[in-house]
This record gives C-alpha cells, sequence and structure tokens, in this order.
C-alpha cells in the first residue's frame, strides 16, 4: 500500500513559495508567552478546585505536577519535530512526513474539530464571564439579547471578529497585544496566590490523599460514562491513589494547547533553538503556576468544604474565609485569560487549515498569503467568520469534550511519529531530541491513549462520525487533489516513458 510520505525537504520547500510563506517574526519570549496565553485561561480558577473537591483533596497538587509531566512528554515530542520540520502545520505536517497522507489528513481534520470547537467554546464562555465581570463590579450587563426566537451572544461574536482582525493585520502584532493580555492575567493570578496564602493553614493539607470512598454507583447512563468504565464496568474512582490518578486525568486539559505553539513553526526566527526553548519556558511557567494555585486553595479551606460547594471554584475558597471581594479580581483574571485562550486558537485554526491547503488536500487559493504582512487572510477571515456565528447563535458547550479527544488523538501520532522519524531519517539534523527514545515517546502515547478512554462514551461516538465525514472528504476530493498524489501520478506516467524511449542516434 503506498502511504504518499512527504520528505522533510519537500515540506520545507513549500515554506519558501513566495506566495503562500509565512514571516518570521516571532522569538523565545513570544512562543513562551503564547503558551502561558493559551494554557492559563479561566481554568485556572476552577479546574484545581473540581478536581480537589471531588478526586483528590490535597493531593491534587500531585494531579497537577503528573499532568504535567505526561503534557511535557507530548510537548517533547512536539518539540523535536518542530526543530527538524520547521513549517507551518504541527501535528498534520509531522504525520505525513512519517505516516503518510491519509493519517496525515485525518489528524489535520481532527485539529481543526478541535480547534474550530474550542474556538467556538471559549468565545460563547468569554460572553458569559464577561457579564459575571460587569456585575461584580455592580454594573448589570446584557451579554445576550433575543432575535427571532433566538439568543445570539453579541460579545462572542465581537470577540472574535476583533481577533480576525487583529490575526489577519500580522502575527507580530498579535502577539503583542497577546503579551499585554497574558502580562495581566499572570499578574492576577500572582496577586491571588500571595494573598492566599496568607489564610493557608497546615491543617487543611491533612490528609494528603483522602482515604478511598465508595462513590454512589458510578454513572448508569451509558452515554455519560467514559469509555473506560462502560467497557470494564468500573466505578469511578473517588479519593484515595486512584482518585489522585483521576483527577490528573482532569486537570491534564488544563495543559492542552501547548501543541498550538508548534503551528506557529514558520513563523519563528531561528526555530531549531528557539521554539524547543520557547515551548519548554512556558511549560515551565504554567505549571508552576497551576501547583501554586492549588496549594493555596487547597491549604485556605478543607477539601470537604469545597465538595460541599456545587460549583467549586478559587473564588469559592476566598468566600469561605470571608474575602468575598476576590471574586471580582478572578472575574478579570478569567476574563483576560479567556482573551488570549481565543486568540492563539484562531492562529492555530488559521495555520491547520493554511497547511492543508497550501498541500492541495484543501483548495489551494485559500493558501495564499497577502504581500506585505505574510498572513492567511482569506483562511483567517473565513475561519473567524464561521467560528462567530457558531459562537453567538448556537449552544456549543455541548461538544466541549471533542476538544480534548482531538488534541489527545494528536499527541499521540506525533509521539509514535518520533520514533517512526528516527528510524527512517537519522540523519536529520534536529535542535532538540527527546531523550531516552523511543521509551519516552512510546510512554508518551500510552498516557494520552489512557486519558482518551477517560472521555464519555458519546464524546467517541461524535468523534467517529467526525472521522468518518473527514475520510470521505479526502477519498471523494483531497486524495485526488493533493501535490504530492498529482507528482506521484506524474512520476508514475514520465517513468514507463523514459524507460521505452528510443535511444539518442549515434549511441
Amino acid at each position: 500500500m503506498n502511504l504518499r510520505v512527504k520528505s522533510v525537504e519537500s515540506s520545507i520547500a513549500d515554506s519558501h513559495d513566495e506566495e503562500r510563506s509565512l514571516k518570521r517574526s516571532l522569538g523565545t519570549f513570544d512562543l513562551a508567552l503564547m503558551g502561558i496565553a493559551v494554557a492559563v485561561g479561566a481554568g485556572i480558577f476552577s479546574v484545581g478546585a473540581q478536581a480537589a473537591a471531588n478526586f483528590a483533596g490535597p493531593s491534587v497538587i500531585v494531579s497537577f505536577v503528573l499532568a504535567a509531566v505526561t503534557c511535557g512528554l507530548a510537548i517533547m515530542c512536539y518539540a523535536e519535530f518542530a526543530s527538524t520540520v520547521p513549517v507551518a502545520g504541527s501535528a498534520y505536517t509531522f504525520t505525513y512526513a512519517t505516516m503518510g497522507e491519509l493519517l496525515a489528513w485525518i489528524i489535520g481534520w481532527d485539529l481543526i474539530l478541535e480547534l474550530f470547537t474550542a474556538a467556538a467554546v471559549l468565545a460563547k464562555y468569554w460572553g458569559v464571564y464577561l457579564g459575571e465581570a460587569l456585575l461584580a463590579f455592580g454594573l448589570p450587563f446584557p451579554s445576550t439579547f433575543d432575535l427571532g426566537g433566538v439568543e445570539v451572544s453579541w460579545p462572542a461574536f465581537l470577540i472574535v471578529a476583533v481577533f480576525t482582525a487583529l490575526l489577519v493585520a500580522g502575527t507580530k502584532l498579535t502577539a503583542r497585544v497577546g503579551a499585554v493580555f497574558t502580562i495581566i492575567k499572570v499578574a492576577i493570578v500572582l496577586f491571588v496566590i500571595v494573598v492566599g496564602f496568607f489564610f493557608v493553614k497546615a491543617a487543611n493539607f491533612t490528609p494528603f490523599i483522602p482515604e478511598a470512598v465508595p462513590t454512589d454507583g458510578g454513572a448508569t447512563d451509558v452515554w455519560t460514562q467514559s469509555l473506560f468504565s462502560w467497557m470494564t464496568g468500573a466505578a469511578p474512582a473517588q479519593y484515595g491513589v486512584f482518585g489522585m490518578l483521576s483527577a490528573a486525568a482532569l486537570v491534564f486539559f488544563a495543559f492542552i494547547g501547548f501543541d498550538v505553539v508548534a503551528t506557529s513553526a514558520e513563523e519563528v526566527r531561528e526555530p531549531q533553538k528557539r521554539l524547543p526553548r520557547g515551548i519548554f519556558l512556558g511549560l515551565g511557567i504554567v505549571t508552576l503556576l497551576y501547583v501554586l494555585v492549588s496549594i493555596v486553595m487547597t491549604g485556605m479551606v478543607s477539601y470537604t468544604e469545597l465538595a460541599a460547594e456545587e460549583t467549586p471554584s478559587l473564588a469559592t475558597a476566598f468566600r469561605l474565609v470571608g474575602q468575598d471581594w476576590a471574586s471580582a479580581v478572578i472575574s478579570l483574571g478569567a476574563l483576560a485569560g479567556l482573551t488570549t485562550v481565543i486568540m492563539i486558537i484562531l492562529l492555530g485554526l488559521s495555520r491547520i487549515v493554511f497547511a492543508l491547503s497550501r498541500d492541495g488536500l484543501l483548495p489551494r487559493w485559500l493558501s495564499k498569503t497577502t504581500e506585505h504582512t505574510k498572513t492567511p487572510a482569506r483562511i483567517q477571515i473565513i475561519a473567524g467568520t464561521v467560528v462567530a456565528f457558531v459562537a453567538a447563535f448556537t449552544d456549543v458547550g455541548l461538544l466541549e469534550e471533542m476538544i480534548n479527544i482531538g488534541t489527545l488523538s494528536a499527541f499521540v501520532l506525533v509521539s509514535i511519529g518520533v520514533v517512526v522519524l528516527r528510524r527512517t531519517r537519522p540523519d536529520l539534523p534536529r535542535g532538540f531530541r527527546v531523550p531516552w527514545s523511543p521509551v519516552l515517546p512510546i510512554l508518551s502515547a500510552v498516557l494520552c491513549v489512557w486519558l482518551m478512554f477517560n472521555l464519555t462514551t458519546l464524546t467517541w461516538v461524535r468523534f467517529l462520525v467526525w472521522l468518518v465525514i473527514g475520510v470521505v472528504i479526502y477519498l471523494l476530493y483531497g486524495r485526488r487533489r493533493s501535490r504530492l498524489g498529482l507528482e506521484l501520478r506524474v512520476s508514475e506516467v514520465e517513468l514507463p516513458t523514459a524507460q521505452g524511449a528510443e535511444p539518442p542516434a549515434g549511441s
């Protein structure tokens, strides 16, 4: 079977196409800020509290470390690929160079699902948090209005439109705006951490790993159970060591987004050096922030008090110690956090579609870049328009878990791809190498598959439907139109002709 593997040299050569190339303007610090911008969102104020209350207690601190290690393994694989093949497309491009066109299309299709869904969901939440932030300061704010019986979230439409315009204007300009918002939200997080430490009591850390307790029997609805629970009949773990591991699976999704940084590889100066440095610097800072927040939160109040709340969050911990003012500050932090996440997600979405289009798997006219800013303006405007309308007019919250399964499937293939490329092209220069290969890349793939099995059966069904649609599109359009396929067909025609040609006169 012909896998249609695209060579690394061909991928790099495509990045020099004047009509379809991106401007290299980003440095190490830009990449680190991009990683922080996409990973530190509203979740930093809530996901740890939910994990502590329902699964791990104070040991959620360890859960964050375990999640960071799992993410770090996958990110190491991304860093090796990005420093070897520094072009747009991230996991799609890496898979094309190792496992062939069909798997590359599937992972590109998955990434479109992940990033499109994430952009729409987070834009919708941005409108909600904007209303909550203004309400916390005594300013009632209608974040929706009725249009012919349809509830419209106009802030969701507005935020996507603004960042779409910024991204069309240039990646460097967008990075500067993102840096401002990122600094603001990190400052708010640090402020909350410092203030919270004054209310920490050592007694709240005991027991550090609460004793396991029987659950209510687990979910009875087949669609809301995790695939693992459905397949094995196992009840969900609560507290104890297994509860701590379950919490790690939950909080892992706080780190999802670092793969988006790799989509900007073609826009980085000296990518072999700067990409790995920027990615790891960002991951280190994000891990530190999450661990500090979890220490403060579980130290301020007992996990049992958080468990008694319907929707526990960091603001809940402050309220329980009599500091109601913190909710307003935390609302601002959540709003700033979501702002930068939306921006980076929109950037990543356009770069994935750009790479697919440049390779001919989607219409080639999409991938033309503007003459001055070297941005894929056509893709950015189309993607931004669709995201804005979906976020404003639909209930996208139903598809939240699709973000996770799309990301994890990409993590798995990239981890395996590192092993494949080491064997097939050991000669390639690598700015970063994953240590202890193939052990660590395989471990990364196994851990990510395990996390995928912790997602609901309904998510898996939706995912499989999306994959079937993608395969149909590939067979009807992409396989016939891809540039690599056209080159292979031309070579197949020319080779027999050359073999059967008459020898030159006088030979």
